[in-house]
């Protein structure tokens, strides 16, 4: 069978970025651990080789068990009985080969039991992962709520829970529930301090990913009256103390091998993470941010096995006494279908690199006070990941949809049928941009770095960038957009119109968007020619889709707004 790391020379491209030595470098603290553990690195090189033998065992493990028992686990789904969640049999004996494989706990630090990954290195385990299998992903990923913790917990919860996240322990982020969706102000989950000062929690939690994990992080109301986000603060609870039981799993579309749970909570015990009142206004965001850097992992990886899926169907299908790859139709879906992949894994880890950077900064400085230097840099770092990630996530799960979509159109009338994994793929990439912040969402998110020139500079910054001579053409059209982007964007702004703007901010956040995949693809054929064709056909399909939302924006008249606003 395949591995899916060294079947992917995408992957080590990205890899082996030029800013991961300052990553690396900043992650290992110049490789102090060196002295402590025989298995930390000693150099850079070092480190880069650690990254591409884990990611090996990864790649591996996806391609000859996990990838292999996905469609027994779609089959068979998770179930619930006596309050319990329980997984398909093949998820569990996937979870225990993560496990003997030590790939839990990833990210963390080694003095808690990690292999202190930075996040990009991590992110393409995410990745691989999910072209293995997307609901997996779900539990293998949560693993990643073991940052919140690091981040705000104290020392004491660290060295209790994070080493057994590392040990293979599962975890959940309880958010939601049956009246506060997306509205995360509205969570009225009941968190009551008793006379010794412990926590209890009380109340209903639905939509919970992995719901009946180890170890939760849990949204809940601390202040008496209050109704708005200042009276939530974050909590932490362990299972074994109990008091959490699931009335129901959700019966889903699709990544069914993930629990979707609705927990009823009864006075159970939970100790308080950080400060109280900041659960939603500092600590969600954080969890939220690296919940949808992971599906926009998740997404790529979809879109990964949609394109293979539909290329190998493609090459072996026969019409008319020829392969239906021969057929230009076909030929330009699956071309397409290869530029949006690449198009958003370039974006993917140009985001986690940036998070990377920035978290790695904000480490550091819980160790020793940084240099004014540092501290502008952490503060553009931040900037540029929160402004990359609602993009990596919206428009990497719109096009992980549509490559899905594609991949069954391919396949014809076979796609339909469950004979196919295209028919899984489909299912399964429909969530993508829905959970975790719908891509409307991501709009709202995003669109703040329009009009404040964050995307904008960012371009810039590419633009500046000199290119292979036969590249150059690309370049120049890139320029042209760019120009197009600016004076729609400056259109809107002059409108002066928050409703106005908030109409057009999907159009100026996918124009943006574009652009930025179309350089950062310019960009990738820059280093490795094996990325011209995808930077071609995707600067093609970025001039269509600047193009059309610019005319759009400057034929429209601003007094037709009640035309899309009015309800019925």
């Amino acid at each position: 069978m395949a591995n899916f790391y060294t079947d992917n020379a995408d992957l080590r491209h990205h890899l082996n970025h030029p800013m991961m030595r300052k990553i690396v470098e900043l992650k290992e603290r110049n490789f102090s651990d060196a002295e402590k553990f025989d298995y930390a690195p000693s150099n850079f090189e070092d480190a880069m080789d650690n990254y591409e033998r884990v990611l090996e065992v990864v790649g591996d493990i996806c391609g000859t068990t996990i990838a292999e028992n996905a469609a027994d686990v779609d089959h068979e789904g998770a179930s619930c009985s006596g309050g319990r969640a329980h997984y398909a049999g093949p998820t569990v004996k996937n979870l225990e080969v993560c496990r003997q494989a030590g790939l839990m706990g990833m990210a963390m630090p080694r003095r808690l039991g990690g292999l202190n990954f930075p996040i990009t290195p991590y992110i393409m385990a995410a990745d691989i992962v999910s072209r293995a299998d997307t609901g997996f992903e779900n539990l293998w990923g949560l693993q990643d709520c073991a940052e919140t913790l690091y981040e705000f917990g104290d020392e004491d919860q660290k060295l209790r829970f994070i080493p057994r996240v590392c040990e293979g322990e599962t975890m959940s982020m309880d958010l939601t529930e049956p009246d506060a969706g997306s509205d995360l102000q509205s969570v009225m989950l009941k968190a009551t301090q008793k006379e010794d000062g412990s926590w209890v929690l009380n109340g209903v939690k639905r939509f919970i990913t992995n719901g009946d994990a180890d170890i939760h992080l849990v949204l809940a109301r601390s202040e008496e009256g209050t109704k708005d986000g200042r009276g939530l603060s974050m909590f932490v609870y362990d299972k074994r103390n109990g008091g959490v039981t699931v009335r129901r799993i959700e019966n889903k579309m699709g990544i069914k091998g993930s629990p979707t749970c609705e927990l009823v909570y009864k006075n159970a015990p939970a100790e308080l993470v950080g400060s109280r009142r900041m659960g939603l206004i500092k600590y969600v965001m954080a969890l939220m941010n690296g919940a949808r850097l992971g599906i926009a992992a998740q997404s790529v990886g979809v879109s990964e096995l949609a394109y293979r899926e539909a290329l190998a169907y493609a090459k072996d299908r026969r019409q008319f006494g020829k392969a239906i790859i021969e057929f230009p139709a076909v030929a330009e879906l699956i071309a397409v279908m290869k530029a949006k992949l690449d198009a958003s894994r370039s974006l993917l880890y140009e985001c986690a690199r940036y998070v990377d950077l920035y978290k790695v900064l904000d480490d550091i400085s819980k160790e020793r006070t940084l240099t004014p230097e540092e501290r502008a840099e952490r503060k553009e770092f931040n900037r540029l990941a929160d402004a990359l990630t609602p993009m990596a996530k919206g428009m990497g799960s719109e096009y992980c949809n549509q490559n899905a979509y594609d991949c069954i159109q391919v396949h014809g009338g076979s796609g339909f049928m469950k004979d196919y994994a295209c028919e899984r793929i489909y299912r399964d990439a429909r969530i993508t941009s829905i959970y975790e912040g719908t891509t409307q969402l991501q709009v709202v998110a995003a669109i703040r770095h329009v009009t404040t020139g964050t995307y904008k500079q960012l371009i810039d910054s590419y633009a500046a960038t000199e290119v292979r001579p036969e590249l150059q053409s690309l370049k120049d059209r890139l320029a042209v957009l760019t120009e197009m982007y600016e004076k729609a964007v400056a259109a809107v702004v002059a409108v002066n119109n928050t409703a106005y703007t908030d109409f057009m901010a999907r159009r100026m956040v996918e124009m943006a968007g574009n652009i930025v995949m179309a350089y950062l693809l310019l960009l990738d054929a820059n280093r490795t020619e094996s990325f011209t064709r995808s930077a071609q056909v995707y600067a093609n399909l970025a001039a269509s889709e600047v193009t059309r939302h610019a005319e759009f924006i400057h034929s429209f008249d601003p007094s037709q707004l009640d035309i899309y606003l009015a309800h019925e």
